[in-house]
């Protein structure tokens, strides 16, 4: 009898570092979809793709996973999750990162694009907003499909610190979190609770400010610790998630950033906001009331992004 497989969905995760490699482990192990680990490096995709594969028979699933420098490997995807981008060398300057990784991101992009011109992108690349607009205008792609990985992991850094303080477990947890990836995001404590209980009924102000500003530094927090490298335990885990949300339609509420236009006052940039998330991308961007401080608070965020792809020029 001929031996016959009908095509499973199809993940690609471009760039076989760390991140890229743990959320293709994330996802291969969820049984999710089959993986595309591709880079440019000859030879790294293929081995990490390799070891991936052979945890399979250990682990129970049956899902592909294949690593590739080329991107005909990747055609039809459903998501393609950029990750490639350069880390902040000795001497460079914020500026120059945001340039060299606005190149690399624009060129990745394009070829996804050509090659799965339906897919939804999810982007990782920092500055993660910034990258965002590059995704958009070199892809060409609709706004709901494409959407930035930063507000799941800045809220799961929230939530674990919550439960470190409180000595809860942190699947306990929920967390609230708005506005640009880095020093001016707007974590709302309001809306973040400990089994249903809002936090501000459960520390005082110092408590939660103190935890606020540990979760704005929490990637510097790690990339200190290491001394030679960043995280990406947590953001893999994030990235997985919301590619989880989409490939299975589950039209789950998680912190993105996504393009507005007029939501919360807010016109043509990436901001994190909570969107529901389905197999389209973005299907809803979800607004919530806030107050006056929580409002000026976001509208900085926003500023900051807006100052970024003012920079970016001809990229965005």
């Amino acid at each position: 009898m001929p031996r016959s497989r009908t095509p499973r969905r199809k993940v690609t995760i471009v760039g076989a570092g760390n991140v890229g490699a743990t959320v293709a482990q994330r996802v291969v192990e969820a049984g999710l979809a089959d993986v595309v680990l591709l880079d440019i490096v000859p030879g790294l995709p293929q081995g990490k793709a390799l070891d991936l594969a052979e945890a399979a028979p250990i682990l129970a699933h049956d899902v592909s996973v294949i690593g590739t420098n080329d991107y005909l490997d990747t055609a039809d995807s459903t998501v393609v999750v950029i990750t490639s981008g350069l880390a902040r060398q000795p001497g460079m300057s914020r500026d120059d990162l945001l340039m060299k990784n606005a190149q690399i991101v624009s060129g990745v992009v394009e070829q996804a694009a050509k090659h799965s011109p339906n897919a939804v992108l999810i982007v990782v690349t920092n500055p993660l907003d910034a990258m965002c607009h590059v995704a958009l205008k070199a892809s060409g792609f609709p706004r709901w499909r494409v959407i930035g990985m930063a507000g799941v992991l800045d809220a799961a850094r929230f939530r674990t610190f919550l439960s470190m303080e409180l000595g809860v477990s942190p699947a306990n947890t929920s967390a609230f979190v708005l506005g640009g990836h880095g020093d001016t995001m707007v974590p709302l404590p309001r809306y973040s609770t400990v089994g249903g209980v809002p936090i501000t009924q459960l520390m005082g102000s110092e408590q939660i400010d103190r935890l606020i500003d540990r979760t704005r530094n929490g990637g510097a927090e790690i990339v200190a610790l290491l001394k030679t490298g960043s995280a990406y335990y947590a953001p893999g885990a994030a990235t997985a998630e919301m590619v989880d949300a989409i490939i299975e339609d589950r039209h789950k509420i998680l912190p993105c950033s996504a393009y507005l236009k007029g939501e919360y006052g807010v016109e043509g940039l990436f901001v994190g906001v909570p969107v529901r998330l389905s197999r389209v991308g973005v299907d809803e961007v979800v607004e919530v009331e806030l107050t006056d401080e929580e409002r000026v608070a976001f509208q900085k965020s926003a500023e900051a992004v807006k100052e970024l792809v003012e920079k970016l020029g001809a990229y965005a």
